[in-house]
């Protein structure tokens, strides 16, 4: 994997400088490809660093906000370097859900707060190899969490079963969408 000279503590940097309070505008920014580093973001959520978990959490959030799905890939991208990095599965893992009003509310991995609904869509699909649901709810600009096990489970206690034309589902509502999640009788718990 190619990566430049001191890429991490550029990048850690760079995001620091980031302006706002808010998310940095990653959307907007073009910088030129500076290759590859190092960092894997594992199926579970953790990060890791040339094979180290990244222990510093306050920096793994840190680095999550300058997260770019681009077509090619996910990058740590700042306003002078765009960086590959390899994820297993969805960069963010959603560790919490609250129903508030008509709303579903997401907390993930790293402190994101995110609302399903038109916008931030939930889907389900299912393990070719295992038929175990992968759920995800979109987080941000194509980047996605991965629901966890625990939190997929109170979905489906608070799912309501719909007719569709394949048949009775299963299907939570946020925000006037309702997301079907699996068949009828297909998830018990």
């Amino acid at each position: 994997m190619a990566e430049t000279a001191g890429g991490l503590e550029r990048v850690t940097e760079a995001a620091k400088q980031a302006p706002g309070r808010g998310l940095p505008p990653v959307h907007l920014w073009n910088p030129a490809h500076c290759g590859e580093i190092d960092i894997v973001i594992k199926k579970n959520g953790l990060w890791f660093h040339e094979g180290t978990p990244i222990g510093r959490e306050a920096l793994v959030r840190l680095f999550s906000t300058v997260l770019r799905k681009d077509p090619d890939g996910i990058y740590l991208v700042t306003p002078v370097e765009k960086m590959k990095i390899t994820v297993e599965d969805a960069p963010f893992v959603a560790v919490r859900v609250d129903r508030d009003g008509e709303a579903l509310r997401f907390l993930t991995n790293v402190g994101d707060a995110v609302e399903a609904g038109p916008e931030n869509t939930i889907r389900v699909d299912v393990d070719p190899a295992t038929g175990e649901p992968r759920p995800y709810v979109h987080v941000r600009r194509g980047l996605e969490a991965r629901i966890a096990r625990p939190v997929f489970y109170e979905l489906v206690e608070m799912a309501e079963e719909r007719d569709t034309p394949e048949g009775p589902r299963l299907g939570v509502t946020s925000r006037g969408v309702w997301f079907p999640i699996g068949p009828a009788g297909a998830h018990q718990v």
